[in-house]
């Protein structure tokens, strides 16, 4: 299902081109990691208000996100670098970011202990190899799926700079769209 990391990725390529942002399809296995084994030891033991409160703070940080990576760059097309000029660094930093933003975004979290999380469970208990294939094909396909997007997407912000500002725009609401979202979720969390 697409989440505000599948945005997040868009607004990237379109902002840096395909080729700078296609190392942040690798962010969830930076932040996963740390996830599988907080959810696989801890998740099911937090009370309703604790993930509200993750849920507030990824919320918080994806509104962030549109603002800083999308709705920013909207306004900055007509003055923006070429996707030449744009750094490395831009694209680790971009990394980071998506990084973050997986550890903030409590779906990874959901999806690991009602899903993933048995699943690799069952097949480790059953041998530690096919807990490992799981997850190397879980990821793999993952990652190839970002890596399409991010080179589509890319390839669009070589655009017309009108069609690149349109689909920045989209971007920027569909992250602030799962940002709401997230922040009203986790308000009525803390509340239930």
């Amino acid at each position: 299902m697409p989440g505000p990391f599948q945005a997040y990725l868009l607004s990237q390529s379109l902002r840096w081109g395909w080729r700078l942002t296609l190392p942040v399809a690798l962010a969830p296995l930076v932040s996963d990691g740390p996830i599988i084994c907080l959810v696989l030891l801890v998740l099911s033991l937090l009370s309703k208000q604790t993930l509200g409160i993750i849920q507030i703070a990824g919320g918080v940080f994806i509104l962030y996100l549109a603002y800083d990576g999308t709705y920013r760059s909207t306004r900055e097309v007509a003055s923006e670098q070429p996707v030449g000029a744009a750094s490395a660094r831009s694209s680790v930093k971009g990394g980071l970011k998506g990084a973050a933003m997986n550890a903030l975004n409590p779906a990874p979290y959901i999806f690991w202990s009602t899903v993933g999380g048995p699943i690799l469970l069952t097949g480790w208990r059953e041998s530690p190899g096919i807990g490992i294939a799981f997850l190397v094909g879980f990821y793999g396909t993952l990652i190839v799926g970002f890596g399409i997007l991010i080179w589509f997407f890319g390839t669009a912000g070589g655009l017309n700079p009108k069609v690149k500002k349109a689909l920045s725009a989209i971007s920027a609401i569909a992250l602030l769209t799962f940002g709401l979202l997230q922040f009203y979720l986790g308000v009525r969390g803390i509340g239930a």
